[in-house]
């Protein structure tokens, strides 16, 4: 049965101020104008969030599946229909128990797969991560991870100036898994050598990298620069001054910026005490910071918001929306099958008032309650 909703839909191409977006079952089936309309509620492609590590209490970061089904029920509440599980430098042991725990919800479709953040990250920019679990890449670990998970594994970040960590990039991409680029001391050209080796993504670009100067471009302007580099950048004013967002923006275009919101347990939360890897996080004002030194440990961000933030800061409406949905869906591969309001995609879309807060949600051709 062909279902419709009407309103100002944002296509990968621009706003068609009089449309319509009709389903069919869980696939897309018509996206067009219709004029007898008069601009309603904008509807967006669902959200793609590709680096979270939990909401509304609950978290990724300890490998707990009913943890991880609570958290993305959470952030599907605010209108991400597509996201990766995102772990924290951990043992082996823990990646391992994850990846077994996470696979039957990403086969399940609830995940759409685990980002390993870590544990082969730079001591100098850890920031959040627990500087005792940082150990140079292991093809050996990675490879058993990938065939573990029979797909489950999506994406890694790594620092590209640690031994092995090349290899360790050539076997990600040659197994369909992102290799990404953060908690980086890297030089300039230690960055572009990742690059040439597949690396397709900068995490959180700017946090937790060595910061540009002009005789040492270091690892932000390589991936700013690649073309085949996509930046995640966290909108929450706290990350990032917005003149960095908008320039970054600017730079790279919006289908090379992906809004991520490194969402920590305390996302949708009070203000309070937390963890994140084990270690303590005491969030004041919606600022999650590590109790030890201060550093600042994810956000309490959700995708709605992280929309709205950036379109207050200036960033055009079209521009934002594959911000937050068209360009993560392709960064993680998954770019033909959802991210978009186009015929053929899995019907996920995002109904939206005049704020942008979030009015109703539809994944997969249902309405979430």
């Amino acid at each position: 049965m062909t279902v419709r909703v009407n309103g100002r839909v944002v296509t990968p191409t621009g706003v068609i101020r009089q449309g319509c977006v009709e389903w069919d079952g869980e696939r897309i089936t018509a996206v067009a104008e219709y004029p007898s309309v008069r601009d309603g509620h904008w509807i967006l492609p669902g959200f793609v969030d590709m680096h979270t590590h939990g909401g509304g209490g609950h978290t990724f970061t300890t490998g707990d599946a009913d943890q991880a089904r609570a958290a993305a029920g959470f952030h599907l509440r605010h209108g991400t229909t597509t996201l990766l599980a995102s772990l924290v430098s951990s043992p082996f042991p823990v990646m391992r128990a994850a990846t077994e725990a996470f696979a039957p919800l990403v086969e399940e479709g609830v995940l759409a797969g685990v980002h390993f953040e870590g544990p082969y990250l730079s001591d100098a920019r850890c920031g959040a991560q627990n500087p005792e679990h940082l150990r140079d890449p292991s093809t050996d670990e990675l490879a058993e991870l990938i065939e573990l998970g029979h797909g489950t594994v999506r994406m890694v970040t790594l620092a590209p100036e640690r031994d092995g960590a090349l290899e360790a990039i050539k076997l990600l991409t040659a197994a369909r898994v992102v290799a990404a680029v953060g908690h980086t001391d890297a030089t300039y050209e230690q960055t572009r050598a990742a690059i040439a080796a597949g690396a397709s993504v900068g995490t959180h670009l700017f946090n937790g990298m060595r910061p540009v100067h002009h005789r040492e471009p270091g690892p932000v302007v390589a991936l700013l620069e690649a073309p085949t580099v996509i930046c995640e950048l966290v909108a929450d004013g706290v990350h990032l001054h917005d003149g960095m967002l908008t320039f970054a923006t600017t730079t790279a275009g919006p289908d090379r910026a992906a809004l991520i919101t490194d969402a920590m347990a305390a996302a949708g939360m009070a203000d309070g005490e937390y963890e994140l890897g084990g270690q303590a996080v005491t969030v004041t004002d919606g600022v999650a910071r590590l109790a030890r030194d201060g550093a600042i440990a994810g956000s309490t961000l959700t995708m709605d918001a992280a929309l709205r933030h950036a379109v207050d800061a200036g960033i055009p409406m079209a521009d934002a929306a594959r911000m937050v949905a068209t360009t993560p869906a392709r960064a993680i591969g998954l770019g033909d099958r959802v991210g978009a309001l186009q015929v053929g995609l899995r019907a996920d879309l995002v109904v939206l008032d005049d704020d942008l807060n979030v009015v109703r949600v539809l994944r997969g051709g249902s309405w979430v309650e």
